[in-house]
């Protein structure tokens, strides 16, 4: 079967024949200009149907299924068409001419994806994606289940699941060989590269070293080596190769530096990398010798961090019981054990650093807690899978479960004061999380926000201001004054995120029904409220539904808030019509 890709910088996409002019129009005038789009040509319309065709493979149900071979990709068969893989793939030609598969008598073939993978993972979402481009030529979405987060402010462009999906697609491109989706993908993923957070750059690098994309590699060297990555951790994941041109990229951005650079104490680094190699053997004892033949602490080698990222959960226990670590430790990127912890997603870890005193309160320097990190991990299909009795549950479920536990123990802990060191750029998403949450608040209980936003002395908020965020605009808080210096800037931002941090604080404090109505609707309601009219008729009934029972709870939130505290003397109509407002302007363009 002949590749369909017209040109390897896209996917085939072909006209719909809904599209296309009746044939005896066509043919009495085929150069016809009236202004209507080109008559597309038979051959085109002949590939539109045969891929619209093969499509439905994908779709057969057991009782018209003719597919000859199967491959099992996480635990489930995938029932594939042996001819036309191996027309597409030159890979699964050889694979099917040498073997045919591991099969019971008068069975299909069986293959296993992780026999056929010398590198990386391709998950059963992904390959069914491969299979739709490879039997149609077109590159399907991707399914919003198994790439996007649910963390409840992102916009799914470059988090985690986003991402790692991209790269389990990549590794069935490439080792598949099918060059065109190759090209696609690596476009799409050097996209993530200049969007994504350092840490999640790191996969992309692997695949792209892997699959041998040299473009995308130099891309990736480039943002890493400019990041605060350290070189122990760089060393734990990358290539030694792919390590040494970082390292020399960071070397010689070094020498033209203007400023003095801390010389680094090679004895010293030698001591530290002792001690994570004797974490590494489960070898604790060792440890505690290394420490008494030298002057380097547990803290000032990292050490908790290091077992919490890398090593086995009793060797996090067995470091925390010998005394010498604070479990409330920042490294040199400003992340805690907590927030490494919840990066690794080990439910058993992040527990007993909660129950040893770790803050969930703490927040990276870029304003990120342990639960947003864990949700922007986290895919949505993990998250919201149902769990059977006697089943396993998901552990990325069980992270986020515990962590927003803990905070509900601690409902203060969430809005704790930042940390006073200088932060990066990436301060201006949290801005902008708070912002929004802030201007909903002036939307769905305008006196309470008022109230609470005079007392954190935030009166600046203007209304909508963090709304922008969700058209793609970053509104006034990345406009760029250039008599600022970034010293000046990162003081005027951080004195602004506290005082919205405060008017959170205050608000959970003196109007707790209210606040706890405006989080259930920033995380539930406010991605299907925001696009009210778009949808099928029954998805926009439900929408609207569902936005007169928020209604509902918004006056109810209202009148408890104001019988319990009776502090204030507010007006019930101004908090029961503002959600009018608010249906009026969470339509497309209204904000």
């Amino acid at each position: 079967m002949a590749n369909y890709s017209a040109e390897p910088s896209s996917s085939l996409t072909f006209t719909s024949p809904s599209h296309i002019p009746s044939a005896s129009k066509t043919h009495n005038n085929p150069s016809s200009s009236s202004g209507c789009e080109p008559v597309p040509s038979p051959e085109v319309i002949s590939l539109t149907k045969l891929s619209s065709n093969l499509e439905q493979l994908l779709l057969v149900d057991s009782s018209s299924d003719y597919s000859d071979a199967d491959i099992i990709v996480e635990g489930k068969s995938v029932g594939v068409y042996r001819c036309i893989l191996a027309s597409r793939s030159s890979f699964f030609g050889e694979l099917f001419k040498r073997a045919n598969g591991s099969s019971e008598k008068e069975g299909k073939p069986k293959y296993c994806m992780s026999d056929l993978l010398p590198y990386g993972n391709v998950g059963y979402e992904a390959f069914l994606v491969f299979l739709s481009y490879v039997y149609t030529g077109k590159l399907k979405p991707f399914p919003t289940e198994v790439s996007t987060c649910v963390y409840s402010v992102c916009a799914h462009d470059a988090c985690g699941p986003a991402i790692n999906f991209a790269v389990e697609l990549m590794y069935a491109s490439s080792v598949f060989q099918m060059p065109d989706l190759v090209s696609i993908l690596q476009r799409r993923l050097i996209n993530f590269v200049g969007k994504a957070l350092a840490d999640d750059v790191i996969p992309i690098l692997v695949v792209g070293f892997h699959c041998k994309l040299s473009q995308l590699i130099d891309q990736c060297i480039e943002r890493v080596a400019r990041s605060d990555l350290d070189s122990i951790s760089l060393e734990k994941e990358l290539p030694d190769e792919v390590v040494e041109k970082i390292k020399i990229i960071r070397h010689n951005s070094q020498q033209d530096c203007d400023s003095n650079i801390a010389a680094v104490d090679p004895l010293r680094e030698k001591r530290i990398r002792r001690i994570h190699k004797a974490l590494d053997s489960d070898d604790v004892e060792l440890v505690k010798l290394l420490l008494s033949e030298s002057d380097i602490t547990l803290d000032e080698a990292n050490a908790l961090h290091y077992a919490a990222a890398y090593c086995d959960p009793k060797v996090v226990t067995e470091v925390i019981g010998l005394g010498l670590v604070d479990v409330n430790l920042r490294n040199s990127r400003g992340y805690t054990v907590l927030h490494i912890a919840v990066m690794r997603k080990e439910p058993s870890i992040i527990v007993l650093l909660l129950t040893k005193g770790a803050r969930v309160s703490e927040l990276t320097l870029d304003g990120e807690s342990a639960v947003s990190i864990c949700r922007r991990l986290t895919r949505a299909k993990d998250y919201h899978s149902k769990t059977e009795r006697g089943e396993e549950a998901n552990k990325d479920r069980i992270c986020i479960d515990v962590l927003e536990r803990e905070m509900q123990r601690n409902p203060m802990a969430a809005d704790a004061s930042i940390s006073s060191q200088i932060m990066p750029d990436d301060l201006h998403m949290q801005l902008l999380n708070l912002e929004n949450r802030v201007a909903f608040a002036r939307l769905l209980f305008p006196t309470e926000a008022k109230v609470a936003m005079a007392i954190a002395h935030a009166e600046t908020t203007s209304q909508f201001s963090g709304l922008s965020s969700f058209k793609g605009s970053t509104g006034n808080l990345m406009d760029v004054d250039l008599n600022e210096t970034p010293n000046v800037q990162n003081k005027r931002l951080r004195s602004r995120l506290e005082a919205l941090m405060k008017t959170v604080s205050t608000g959970r404090c003196y109007f707790p029904h209210c606040s706890e109505v405006l989080d259930k609707f920033i995380k539930d309601d406010l991605p299907d409220l925001f696009f009210l009219e778009t949808g099928t008729p029954d998805e926009q009934k439900i929408k609207r539904t569902r936005f007169m029972e928020l209604k509902e709870e918004v006056q109810k939130a209202f009148s408890k808030d104001k019988a319990a505290k009776n502090l204030f003397r507010l007006s019930s109509s101004s908090s029961s019509s503002s959600l009018k407002n608010v249906g009026e302007n969470l339509k497309v363009g209204k904000l």
